[in-house]
């Protein structure tokens, strides 16, 4: 009985497979199958305090708040002292490193919680030291802040639609425990839309309803991708910070990046 069962759900798996292979070829990917620090050569950081009246110090190259173990890639932060802020923890990303116009970007992940986290999956576009936030285009694939904790947000920054501004786009859902178990937080991005997923599940659609027009369709140029663990800021802490919560880990099990044959 066991291998007739096996085998039907080997065989609906293939039934399922070709159509995606067909679609999307993975061109980039880190597994974190090493130990240390994220790869070199793949991954940059962000360093001090950056943005949003965060509290958090963004450290680089310091294995107690980004680190590669047990086949997951941890960022973790820690409530201590360090160059006048409260807090540490790690950004990384590939803007130095590797950038995509368009694609399929999976991430699985399992989220820290608590009052004050604020861990997220996104990209900005490369040209934002000359275009400047938000002109660059920002896409959140995955952001949740610990007061919420089962909300999962997903959101898209443009000259034309942002929260500065009140015109932001974006959805929320609730998913069962994401701090406690893995989610696959996916997008794809073509030049017709971007569309948001949590494992299967659809998030958010954006539409190109207005394409030529780059202060609400940004997304035709390359972006890179961020992973990131805050703590408090604007948003993050609204409802403060406990303590009492650290340290808290942020896990990633892969990161990879699909593009469609042109």
């Amino acid at each position: 009985m066991k291998i007739v069962k096996y085998s039907m759900v080997f065989l609906l798996f293939c039934s399922i497979l070709p159509s995606f292979a067909q679609d999307w070829k993975l061109v980039w990917s880190d597994e974190f199958d090493y130990k240390g620090l994220p790869d070199p050569a793949k991954w940059n950081y962000e360093s001090g305090y950056v943005r949003n009246q965060e509290k958090q110090y963004y450290t680089k190259h310091r294995l107690k708040n980004a680190r590669v173990e047990d086949g997951f890639l941890v960022i973790e932060a820690h409530k201590e002292p360090f160059k006048d802020m409260e807090y540490t923890s790690a950004s990384i990303n590939t803007r130095y490193t590797q950038s995509w116009t368009y694609g399929r970007f999976e991430i699985r992940a399992k989220l820290p919680t608590g009052k004050g986290t604020w861990p997220a999956i996104w990209m900005l576009g490369t040209n934002l030291t000359y275009v400047g936030w938000p002109s660059c285009g920002e896409i959140d694939i995955m952001e949740n802040v610990g007061y919420a904790p089962e909300n999962i947000h997903a959101n898209v920054h443009t000259k034309t639609n942002n929260h500065t501004i009140g015109t932001g786009k974006g959805n929320r859902k609730e998913y069962t425990t994401p701090y406690d178990q893995f989610y696959t937080y996916a997008l794809e991005w073509t030049p017709e839309k971007l569309v948001f997923f949590v494992d299967d599940d659809t998030l958010f659609t954006y539409e190109n309803d207005r394409k030529g027009d780059w202060k609400t369709w940004p997304f035709d140029k390359p972006q890179y991708l961020l992973l990131n663990l805050a703590i408090g800021g604007a948003w993050g802490g609204r409802e403060g910070i406990d303590d009492s919560i650290f340290p808290q880990k942020y896990y990633i099990d892969y990161v990879r990046v699909y593009q469609q044959d042109k």
